[in-house]
């Protein structure tokens, strides 16, 4: 199949069958496509729409992000994970506004020079926003191109990476580029999807390497397997009548800027913690343990919940917070945090 042959194809099922009412399909700016695209980054279409929708009713403009508050930007971003890519958006925002005059730049090189863009993001939101040629090659394309032409090896190994970008390049037309990187991302998010593609209804399935061998689930690769480490952790729910103590982490790192529960190794004793020694407490209760997985480990979390009969006076160092049940702050919380707080 050409590249001509192959972008037809594509776009002429765009047109009958690809999703055209997202939210941010309505007014194709670079900044909603832009913020779109980060909030799709390992995450479905069906999570992200309602916190898209709130974020941008919260900042409708790449102004009103630059000049909010980290916790503010957190708090919108809590539930949706991977909050790196939160802080980046933030700080990207400010670039934007002090570097380019609040206007993104028009290139792909450029936007790529941003935090948090990266090459196929850039290609994005430059093809999507600006109607340049540029092209994309996110997860879901990776996972068509890897089937179309039974790409052997892993997409995260350099010199596959490579290969897969000369045939996106050479597959983008100079038309349309915007709703052909569109079809893409719709293409491997509907039909040759991970799991039980849909290959009958493909509009490239007649010359479908992968179907042709009988092999579409064995493309792409997976990344090799390397068993995830267990750590654990106490969390410590200190609570006094309808306040909770949370501490503010640091803003690199795991939950970087996010506010959680004091933590205390497994191996202290519960009372030798900073914040409980001389407290007045009314009682202890230890929560069912679960776990969190992060992409590189395993967080085993114990939650024991300490009841004070009052408020500490000291605390630590760290930025702390006494977060009201009743009227809850608006500030981004890790994922466990908002479980357990939901539980008090």
């Amino acid at each position: 199949m050409s590249s001509s042959d192959f972008s037809k194809a594509v776009l002429s099922w765009f047109d009958q069958h690809g999703r055209h009412d997202l939210p941010w399909q309505s007014t194709k700016t670079p900044y909603r496509v832009w913020v779109s695209e980060i909030m799709l980054q390992q995450t479905q279409v069906v999570t992200v729409i309602p916190y898209y929708q709130r974020f941008m009713a919260s900042f409708p403009t790449v102004q009103d992000l630059a000049n909010a508050s980290t916790d503010e930007v957190l708090h919108h971003w809590t539930g949706l994970g991977y909050y790196a890519r939160a802080r980046n958006l933030h700080k990207c925002a400010q670039t934007v506004v002090e570097q380019y005059g609040g206007e993104f730049p028009q290139t792909v090189e450029a936007l790529e020079s941003l935090s948090g863009i990266g090459r196929s993001t850039a290609g994005a939101i430059a093809s999507i926003s600006m109607g340049k040629h540029a092209a994309i090659l996110d997860g879901n394309v990776k996972r068509v191109l890897s089937r179309f032409h039974a790409i052997e090896g892993w997409p995260g190994n350099k010199k596959v990476a490579d290969s897969m970008w000369e045939i996106a390049e050479r597959y983008t037309p100079a038309k349309r580029t915007g709703d052909y990187t569109q079809a893409m991302m719709d293409l491997g998010a509907t039909l040759c999807t991970r799991s039980k593609p849909k290959c009958q209804i493909c509009p490239l399935v007649t010359q479908c390497e992968a179907y042709a061998l009988g092999r579409v689930k064995d493309f792409p690769h997976s990344k090799p397997k390397k068993e995830k480490p267990i750590k654990s952790v106490r969390l410590l729910m200190l609570q006094h009548e309808q306040d909770v103590l949370l501490q503010q982490q640091p803003s690199s790192g795991i939950w970087g800027g996010l506010w959680i529960f004091p933590q205390q190794s497994l191996d202290d004793e519960l009372f030798d913690h900073p914040l409980l020694i001389q407290q007045d407490i009314n009682g202890v209760e230890h929560s069912d343990v679960f776990r969190h997985t992060f992409s590189h480990y395993h967080l085993d979390i114990h939650p024991i919940k300490v009841k004070l009969n009052a408020k500490i006076d000291q605390v630590a160092q760290s930025p702390t917070l006494w977060y009201n049940l009743a009227q809850p702050a608006s500030v981004g919380l890790a994922a466990p945090v908002k479980k357990l707080l939901e539980s008090l």
